[in-house]
């Protein structure tokens, strides 16, 4: 517990210790409860509205001398701890960041990532397992406190601005990768980078293949289309060399998964249920009754047994599962439409 917790408890018990005890001293002296409760809180702040009843013993006098001493000093304490409180917080804060600072002006031969989204996580990820020197940089404080949370280095401010990129070292920096989803921003991002470091590796990320030449123009050495990228890697894996391992192995599918949810498709398992519509039914009904959803790519039958692109002639019967590739908000609803117990194997959950 904290010095400053501790005052604050501290002192609440005092005060409600006093309270009680001044409380029970003005009804001794013959006072009703409303009376002497109302005495001691006009005594303790200091209402001055009077005295509900004449002192006119000296008890009475030194026992209210007594309940403004106990009541007031007990409110300083407190008042003293909360303000304890809220300035250790303020210290704290900035001596943290001093450390950060000084941590990011001794950086040397490092990389700065410029935004901390779902691909800026991933990169960041793979260069600590690494052991590679970086800071992340992004203008909004949520990611910022999300990639410190994880242990990074991290500096809050616009990339675009020279200031900022002076301030994560952009002129002892190895490499910069931009991978923010604007692309004007990662064009800016480039043009102020290269203008301040010509010797600068950068790397940034285009969403749509038109903008690759433009980042090339600005002065990136290699230009990454996660769109582009991803889908050549799913063809690659939805192949009939692969697929099997694709379909039987979680850590296949979680990969495949994590590509496919940059383009918002799933691959999915659709086990037919008793009594559901699609007992009985080809896979080509079941596509039409699809309208698009998704694609079935294999049939898993109940026996265990595993048919790679099957006939679209071919008939479910009751446990068979259908792996299919799809919209990810409509196979749910596909498979509660048509009683489906879905198993879908999540992505790692990523912020931003």
């Amino acid at each position: 517990m904290s010095d400053s917790t501790r005052r604050l408890k501290l002192g609440a018990l005092f005060f409600l210790a006093t309270l009680i005890f001044s409380t029970l001293g003005y009804t001794y002296f013959g006072w009703t409860t409303l009376e002497a409760f109302y005495m001691v809180i006009i005594t303790i702040f200091g209402v001055g509205y009077g005295e509900v009843r004449p002192l006119q013993t000296p008890e009475e006098r030194l026992f209210t001398i007594g309940v403004i001493i106990s009541g007031t000093t007990s409110a300083v304490y407190i008042v003293g701890g909360f303000v304890q409180m809220v300035t250790e917080g303020e210290i704290h804060r900035a001596l943290d960041t001093q450390q950060r600072q000084r941590q990011i002006a001794q950086l040397s031969d490092h990389v700065i990532v410029c935004g901390f989204g779902r691909m800026g996580q991933v990169l960041a990820k793979q260069l600590a397992e690494a052991n590679l020197p970086f800071v992340v940089v992004d203008n909004q404080p949520f990611p910022i406190e999300q990639a410190e949370k994880l242990g990074y280095l991290g500096y809050c401010g616009d990339a675009t601005r020279e200031e900022q990129l002076h301030a994560v070292g952009i002129m002892r920096a190895r490499t910069l990768a931009t991978v923010l989803p604007e692309d004007a921003t990662n064009v800016f991002i480039t043009l102020t980078a290269r203008e301040l470091n010509p010797e600068l590796v950068i790397l940034a990320r285009g969403e749509v293949p038109e903008t690759e030449r433009k980042l090339r123009l600005a002065g990136a050495n290699r230009v990454i289309l996660p769109l582009t990228v991803g889908g050549i890697q799913m063809a690659n894996l939805i192949t009939q060399s692969n697929l099997r391992d694709v379909i039987n192995r979680p850590d296949e599918r979680g990969y495949l998964n994590d590509l496919l949810a940059n383009i918002e498709v799933q691959l999915d398992e659709l086990m037919v249920l008793p009594h559901s519509p699609l007992l009985g039914r080809t896979i080509m009904e079941i596509e039409v009754r699809s309208q698009g959803a998704f694609i079935v790519i294999a049939l898993r039958r109940a026996d265990g047994r595993t048919l790679l692109h099957p006939h679209p002639s071919q008939i479910l019967n009751q446990q068979d599962a259908l792996i299919v590739i799809g919209h990810r908000q409509e196979i749910p609803r596909f498979a509660d439409r048509y009683n489906c117990h879905r198993k879908h194997l999540h992505a790692p959950p990523l912020v931003g």
